[in-house]
């Protein structure tokens, strides 16, 4: 793990983790194309740090390049500069500008082969097309199942809706309130 830090960035962190959450995870060359073309003006500081950190790795580590990918970038609020603007009635409001600190991680891929994978290698082929016989008569049992379950499966009755939530009873209860539905007669605004 090869890490850099870019400390008292005078951009806000708020920005800058718009432009570092495009890159978390890729692989450094894709992290350049995705930087290089990111028109935030994050970008330019995160693309250099992220060259300072492949050359420790290239200098410091001996790895190559092509096997890097960024494991981990945080940005974290550093120390902010305190403005004053003028207001109106004589104040004065503070301004924050706030500045950032940048820590990239860099990590090397591993390509390991499972023990799986391994197995499988020295199996024999005749063993493999068995399993694949195997597999596809249960296959054919499961879809047959299937289609008998839906073919007896009947249709069900929805159930019927309680006596409070259907129309007839709301008009009752509204015709109880008003006179003989008054609202139809009585309206705020002329037609």
């Amino acid at each position: 793990m090869i890490t850099a830090k870019l400390r008292h960035l005078r951009i806000s962190p708020r920005k800058v983790r718009l432009a570092t959450n495009l890159i978390k995870g890729l692989t450094v060359k894709e992290a350049e194309k995705q930087l290089k073309f990111l028109t935030k003006k994050s970008a330019q500081p995160i693309l250099k740090l992220l060259n300072s950190a492949i050359a420790n790795a290239e200098n410091n580590a001996k790895l190559i390049k092509e096997n890097l990918y960024i494991s981990n970038i945080t940005v974290d609020v550093g120390p902010s500069l305190k403005r004053w603007r003028p207001r109106a009635m004589g104040r004065a409001f503070q301004i924050l500008k706030r500045t950032s600190h940048i820590t990239i991680t860099l990590d090397q891929k591993e390509t390991l082969v499972s023990k799986k994978d391994k197995k499988e290698k020295t199996e024999p082929a005749i063993k493999k097309q068995e399993k694949d016989k195997n597999l596809v008569i249960k296959e054919q049992t499961i879809e047959k199942a299937k289609k008998e379950k839906t073919i007896s499966k009947k249709r069900s009755i929805p159930p019927k809706k309680p006596y409070g939530t259907t129309t007839q009873s709301k008009k009752r209860f509204f015709s109880r309130q008003t006179l003989s539905n008054a609202k139809k007669l009585f309206r705020r605004k002329s037609i």
